[in-house]
């Protein structure tokens, strides 16, 4: 599983990665968790509004910080 953080790294961004990661932890699941702040990469995913996350190469939440229930019904 890839779990992309797409963002430029603002203190909502930084609040979502870690986030994904305490709840990865919590549930002991294995994942690659990348950050992309290039805004051509972000533009790929037709993402308006940011901090969102990409599970698999699919946008699951976008402009907010999600919460650890709502990372763990996308894992």
């Amino acid at each position: 599983m890839v779990i992309k953080i797409l963002g430029a790294g603002c203190s909502r961004c930084v609040k979502t990665a870690e986030v994904i990661e305490q709840t990865l932890k919590e549930m002991n699941i294995q994942a690659e968790v990348q950050k992309v702040t290039d805004l051509k990469e972000i533009i790929k995913y037709n993402v308006l509004m940011t901090p969102a996350v990409v599970i698999d190469e699919k946008v699951k939440i976008s402009g907010k910080v999600p919460s650890k229930d709502e990372i763990k019904k996308f894992l």
